[in-house]
């Protein structure tokens, strides 16, 4: 018994003495949960989740609100989100571990390892190396909405855009933000290590910093046991899922889903100069030249209100600035239905990766905010009166401007052609191809993975709309204009619309839905027609037989049913075969319909 007692004594005696060397709270931390949780309101976020590592630990992690709002899931550390362009570092990292093993070098021309990429000036051609895809300072500008209106899941065919994608600004002139650059770094990984983007990330990254429940597809989202759904706000109040967007192919400009606790690896690997657990991830002379100066987005002064917070540049795959005397590196993330933004203090040895579940959130950048003030020592700016006195502004000056605003539009016109004569395929390379057709008298626009209804503005000009549940929101208007053009037949030849705001608006071309024939029908049109002393001749060729038509001299032309007995010439604009054919539906004529003219050929 007396043993006993003895051994009791011990055991709370070094329970005691246990407590005692328990650490204390981290006073810069106290009162941080309150704080947090307030923004959900503020803001109507479904919600968010914050980590904050130092040196090499993470010394904060929590999740705050929903990642299903609706079955009222919470949010944990471990939630995966969408983290966007939050993504471009990783794709940045996997070229400078390949300057590093010397298979690649920054100055090298893109084009040497892609040789299928092409520029749309000799120029460009010439000048661009890897370092200025990099750097976002090609002369570019964004386009998009090339692979957001127009997915693809093959990246060779989103690198073929990029020749017909009109510059803005010369080769280094400028800083502008391109995510094709970014998808053409990840090929350029793909081409000399024989593995996918995906694949080199998981091997270089993913794994060897513990990132088990990170992916790099949305499937991975989709089918996460603690995955956010995304959500948007509408009228101020009204939180609404949307729907996870597949980026496809685009994967290296910001495809990677992620926790906080598993992006919290990611940033002490760049705190402590690219080694994790002891194991040099990426290389050191590599992670100081990324996180560094290496194009200048502005040259602005200070702003009065925050003369501390200071410069704003670019390195690899990082923006780089001033805050409040600490030098920061950070990247922000927005896709549909999720914002992102993961921070680092090099200097100071702190990082913050915030996630959220709202679509276009300034929530990320709050939280970083309102952590930087405590964990730096810093005065504390109340950024969350600061976010909102900003939004409530621009809200205000939206109205007014709104109250104020005169409409252009020409009242009492009506489109030029019935709406049927506006149907077809409309493409553009440097794009894609949307399908323009009709239903209960209206037009409307499918794209790959999204639909628009068209409305009629004024004469040829029709404005988009979005859809909603299903049916066209007439709240939602998209703030373009799709603009019908004619050719000299003054049969509708294309469309224009404004998808990128630095250059010319983009056309797409028209082609007419092309109607099925059988092939006993076309066998009837084939044969040689006499055309102004030479013979034109119509065969059929392939499995599934199409029309073709040679002229001596010239090139061979396919042939697009349209109509019963008309054909348009394939890629001639406003050339047109029409048949004339008599009672017993024998062919005697082929009319040639150009824009020079109408010429007739008769029936050998």
């Amino acid at each position: 018994m007396k043993a006993r007692i003895l051994t009791i004594i011990a055991l709370l005696f070094f329970q005691a003495a246990f407590a005692q060397r328990k650490p204390a709270e981290d006073t810069r931390l106290k009162g941080l949960d309150a704080e947090l949780q307030v923004l959900l309101d503020t803001w109507k976020a479904a919600g968010f989740a914050v980590a904050v590592v130092e040196k090499d630990k993470i010394v904060y992690a929590k999740g705050f609100g929903y990642r299903d709002y609706e079955n009222k899931l919470p949010v944990t550390p471990q939630t995966l989100f969408a983290i966007g362009s939050s993504s471009k570092a990783f794709t940045s990292g996997l070229l400078g571990i390949l300057r590093e093993q010397k298979k690649l070098e920054f100055g090298e021309s893109p084009i040497k390892y892609i040789p299928e990429l092409k520029f749309k000036t000799n120029e460009m051609n010439n000048l661009i190396t890897i370092k200025e895809l990099m750097t976002h300072s090609t002369g570019l500008p964004r386009h998009d909405f090339s692979w957001y209106l127009f997915p693809s899941n093959s990246r060779d065919s989103l690198i073929q855009r990029i020749a017909n994608q009109e510059p803005f600004a010369k080769v280094r002139e400028r800083w502008y933000y391109n995510n094709f650059m970014f998808l053409a770094q990840g090929v350029v990984t793909e081409k000399i290590t024989g593995k996918s983007w995906d694949e080199n990330i998981k091997e270089h990254f993913f794994t060897p910093l513990n990132m088990t429940t990170s992916t790099t597809v949305i499937d991975g989202l989709k089918n996460g046991k603690d995955a956010a759904f995304g959500y948007q706000v509408l009228s101020d109040s009204i939180i609404k899922k949307m729907d996870y967007y597949d980026i496809a192919a685009m994967g290296p400009a910001g495809s990677i889903n992620s926790s906080v606790t598993e992006m919290s690896n990611w940033a002490i690997t760049w705190i402590n100069g690219g080694k994790f657990q002891g194991n040099q991830i990426l290389p050191e002379s590599y992670v100081k030249e990324a996180m560094g100066s290496r194009m200048i987005i502005n040259s602005d002064i200070p702003d009065a209100e925050f003369p501390d917070i200071q410069f704003g540049n670019y390195g690899y795959g990082w923006f780089v600035s001033s805050y409040k005397g600490h030098y920061r590196v950070d990247h922000g993330g927005n896709i549909d239905g999720f914002s992102a933004n993961v921070s680092f203090f090099p200097t100071d040895s702190l990082g913050i990766v915030v996630l959220a579940n709202q679509n276009g959130s300034v929530i990320p950048n709050l939280v970083r905010n309102i952590i930087s003030d405590r964990m730096l020592k810093e005065s504390k700016t109340d950024w969350n009166k600061y976010y909102k006195d900003r939004a409530d502004k621009a809200k205000a000056a939206e109205k007014e401007a709104l109250a104020t605003k005169t409409s252009s539009q020409k009242k009492g016109t009506k489109p030029s052609h019935l709406l049927v004569e506006f149907t077809g395929d409309y493409e553009n390379p440097g794009y894609g191809k949307m399908d323009v057709y009709t239903k209960n008298d209206s037009l409307f626009a499918q794209m790959k993975t999204r639909k628009i209804w068209l409305r009629h503005h004024h004469y040829d000009i029709f404005a988009p709309y979005q859809f909603a549940d299903g049916k066209p929101d007439t709240t939602q208007a998209i703030p373009l204009f799709f603009n019908f053009r004619t050719n000299d037949q003054g049969e509708i030849a294309s469309l224009i619309v404004k998808f990128e705001p630095t250059t010319d608006p983009i056309e797409f071309k028209r082609t007419p839905k092309a109607m099925a024939m059988e092939k006993a029908d076309l066998e009837k049109l084939a044969g040689e027609y006499e055309l102004a002393g030479m013979v034109a001749k119509f065969y059929l060729k392939g499995e599934n037989p199409i029309l073709y038509l040679t002229v001596p001299g010239q090139p061979e032309y396919e042939l697009v049913a349209v109509e019963e007995n008309k054909f348009l010439i394939k890629n001639l604009e406003g050339f047109k075969v029409e048949f004339v054919v008599n009672e017993a539906g024998t062919p005697q004529e082929a009319m040639f319909v150009q824009p020079n003219g109408t010429f007739r050929a008769k029936k050998k």
